[in-house]
């Protein structure tokens, strides 16, 4: 420990390492879910009844669509709630990690019953085509979910821009790389969905026009393509999250300064963040002490940072050592100043 090195300036007050206060973002993923589900709830009952009136291939497909981010939904707003329970004696850094194991079935189901149905039946229909009637509901009933999905996505896209500002990060970076997989799944699923419709009212209008099923069948394809992409980034990044991935340097560089703010320590030397959860990081790391405390008094310092840190909002956990007299302290990863 030395007290003659000293620390980057920190300043103003103590940085939370993460996005918002886990609670407030809880809340604002659950209500994104929840309008989610209700408007693809609706959406899939209005195309299935259409699917059947019409004959249409890329009604169909849709109505696959729409029942599999119904049921996406469903696994999300389980993924909540599991991962909102608290701490205890087996799970002692909480239960964070469920929301990407239920994200991941959401994903795999988009998969296997959206891209699966649509690009199935698809084949089947150039195979066997079909001609299509009553093409007015069908537009109908394609420009109402289009309605829905977009109030749904507005919902997704609001609550992730205002994420994305307050990282001061683009748009589609953060939608990456964000921990909450909730907002990623509904934004992506809803902004395919808006794509999807626009794909099957083509392929529905050109069967129309031709007289030919062939379109629609291709139309009916296409969303099973367009799904399959989603389904498979959602995916990916998913079990990125299950096996570890670090936090991203604006979080590490905030939670650098975090640590260099608390009056007790002059340098930080090691700083590991492990993402435990949407938001939530376990915290570990060697500090430097300001002053010679003795040992006891510095076990002290160190058990009462660690209660603070634990204390501020997205830090689950935290475990800190000494650091050895020759290590170099650690800057800022992007550059700026901590």
């Amino acid at each position: 420990m030395t007290g003659s090195t000293p620390g980057p300036e920190t300043g103003g007050p103590t940085a939370a390492p993460l996005d918002a206060a886990p609670e407030d973002a809880h809340a604002e993923s659950a209500l994104t879910v929840i309008i989610a589900f209700a408007a693809n709830l609706l959406i899939a009952v209005a195309k299935t009844a259409a699917a059947v009136l019409t004959g249409a291939a890329s009604m169909l497909a849709e109505a696959a669509h729409s029942w599999a981010d119904t049921g996406n939904e469903v696994f999300l707003l389980i993924a909540q709630r599991k991962a909102a329970r608290p701490a205890d004696r087996t799970h002692p850094l909480g239960y964070g990690r469920e929301v990407y194991v239920w994200s991941l079935f959401a994903a795999i189901g988009l998969f296997a019953v959206g891209a699966g149905v649509s690009i199935t039946h698809g084949i089947s229909e150039l195979q066997h085509p079909e001609p299509a009637t009553d093409f007015g509901i069908a537009y109908a009933v394609l420009a109402v979910s289009f309605v829905l999905e977009g109030v749904s996505f507005l919902q997704a896209n609001r609550q992730a821009r205002a994420d994305a500002r307050r990282r001061e990060m683009d748009l589609l970076p953060h939608i990456l790389r964000t921990s909450d997989p909730t907002v990623r799944a509904v934004f992506f699923e809803d902004a395919a969905a808006l794509v999807g419709i626009l794909i099957a009212g083509s392929g529905i209008a050109a069967h129309q026009v031709t007289g030919s099923a062939v379109p629609d069948a291709i139309g009916s394809i296409l969303v099973g393509v367009l799904l399959g992409v989603v389904a498979v980034v959602l995916i990916q990044r998913n079990r990125r999250f299950l096996v570890g991935e670090v936090a991203d340097d604006r979080v590490w560089d905030a939670a650098l300064s975090t640590l260099l703010s608390q009056p007790e320590v002059s340098r930080v030397t090691e700083l590991r963040l492990e993402l435990v959860g949407a938001r939530r990081i376990f915290l570990s790391g060697a500090v430097d002490l300001e002053g010679e405390p003795r040992e006891t008094a510095a076990a002290h310092e160190l058990a009462a940072l660690e209660r603070r840190l634990r204390d501020t909002p997205g830090i689950v956990g935290a475990l800190l050592s000494l650091s050895e007299p020759d290590e170099p302290a650690l800057a800022p990863r992007s550059g700026g100043a901590v």
